[in-house]
């Protein structure tokens, strides 16, 4: 929380007519009460377990989750930029928060039936996970459509960047509270810090895994919270009848506009091929690293600890780069990186870093003991700190390119290129694995998307 009373005054000192600051930071625990999903479901705990506790074997899993991811994605992507349209008509954001929200937290409670080795709860959980991904993305795209009403257009960078730095310290301490009190290695029984996991989890049933889906959803419920009370919503325009008829012949309209719009017809372009790279990369980076190096969920969390403080920091200043330097320098900068670091990725394994030969980690050795290990961390490091700036500062360049008027409906249309072709990422993932029957191979494909992203962001113009 002290990051709240760290960030910048500047963002919640505006004028008369935007709303105190109570109501910023309300906005900005959205992010602190949704990235748990994020980090313990979709990266660095239940992920990385299901492909190698509850499928067969690590490639088999990394299959079926990006086959789950592909098809939640294109559900979301088909049905952004109506509910979108919907709610610019109607003037509400919060109900489609509420609504969404609570899909969000049933579907993230039932992954709790996810024993290890049982193939009869592979489908449900698959399906679980495809409804609580839709819920919290379909919530964020109406609660990211609230910030042109919180901050004046030239602090919206602050924003965007505060919160996902906001949201960045939520996962850590979501993973912390998970690795250091609940899950255990099943060989000690024993968590992070040395303790018996609370509540009685058992750790050779994987409880303490299999526990962050509930926690993910009561974490959600407790902290979305201050949004709800402190954020003024929009005043309701039309009845959802008419809302409904009115947001469809608008969206009409607008997608029958936007090839005049080119620089925006290319930011989109764009954010559909880097969004679906960094999503994939997100989603398979714990499951690789637990095939290539055999790590545990202690392990994997670590891991995941250190990447989520290096992305709070790039979040933090890249909402500042972003004021200073304009969006569309930090996406191209946070996009390099992320390539780069890809193709380093792709260039170690358990004895080799950059085709040097290396010590392999040894059975029972310590955390992150290896030099292969080491440079693995390094690189996620980098990963870590390149994605939040990304992520904050595409939403930022589309506050500063869409009408104001049409806001959600452009968002929708943002999350509709972010999510359209996000099948692809993962079911070229899964596809490669399955037929090479390599993670690296896998991976490898990622590279494509952010070279691909970098030459039409270079079409775009920010104003």
């Amino acid at each position: 929380m002290a990051l709240v009373a760290a960030s910048d005054a500047s963002v919640a000192e505006t004028p008369a007519n935007y709303p105190p600051r109570s109501a910023v930071i309300g906005w900005m625990l959205f992010d602190w009460a949704a990235q748990p999903y994020f980090s313990l479901i979709t990266t660095f705990v239940f992920a990385p377990y299901f492909a190698t506790r509850v499928a067969s074997d690590a490639a088999t899993g990394q299959s079926l989750w990006g086959f789950a991811t592909a098809a939640a994605g294109l559900i979301i992507a088909l049905m952004s930029p109506v509910l979108g349209a919907i709610a610019d008509a109607s003037g509400r954001r919060k109900p489609w928060i509420a609504g969404f929200g609570a899909i969000f937290v049933i579907g993230a409670s039932i992954m709790w039936i996810g024993k290890p080795g049982d193939p009869a709860l592979i489908l449900p959980l698959l399906i679980a996970y495809g409804f609580a991904t839709i819920g919290v993305e379909f919530a964020t795209v109406f609660n990211n459509a609230m910030m042109p009403s919180l901050v004046p257009p030239d602090k919206i960078g602050r924003l965007s960047g505060s919160g996902w730095a906001l949201g960045y310290v939520g996962g850590i301490l979501s993973l912390i509270l998970v690795l250091g009190f609940m899950a255990a290695n099943p060989t000690t029984g024993r968590t992070l810090f040395g303790f018996v996991p609370l509540f009685g989890l058992d750790p050779a049933t994987f409880q303490g895994d299999r526990i962050t889906g509930p926690l993910t959803g009561l974490w959600f419920i407790v902290f979305v919270l201050p949004m709800f009370l402190l954020t003024p919503d929009f005043p309701a325009k039309l009845s959802p009848r008419k809302a409904m008829q009115e947001g469809l012949i608008d969206l009409r309209q607008t997608l029958r506009e936007l090839p005049k719009h080119r620089s925006m017809m290319a930011f989109l372009l764009a954010n559909m091929i880097y969004t679906d790279g960094l999503v994939s990369l997100f989603a398979f980076g714990g499951i690789y690293a637990a095939g290539t190096f055999g790590w545990n969920t202690i392990q994997i969390g670590s891991f995941g600890i250190t990447l989520a403080f290096a992305g709070t920091i790039g979040a933090f200043v890249g909402g500042r780069l972003d004021d200073a330097l304009g969006p569309k320098r930090v996406i191209a900068g946070s996009m390099l990186l992320l390539l780069l670091s890809i193709i380093a990725i792709l260039l170690i394994d358990r004895e080799t870093i950059l085709f040097v030969k290396v010590t392999p980690p040894a059975p029972g050795g310590g955390l992150f003991a290896a030099p292969a290990e080491r440079a693995y961390l390094a690189l996620g490091c980098l990963i870590g700190m390149a994605g939040g700036p990304l992520q904050a500062a595409s939403r930022t360049l589309l506050i500063r390119m869409a009408p104001q008027d049409r806001i959600a409906q452009y968002f929708g249309l943002f999350a509709l290129t972010g999510k359209v072709t996000s099948f692809i990422g993962p079911l070229l993932i899964g596809i490669v694995t399955a037929v090479t029957a390599s993670q690296k191979a896998g991976m490898a494909v990622l590279v494509l998307f952010f070279v691909a992203g970098l030459a039409l962001l270079a079409r775009v113009r920010e104003e």
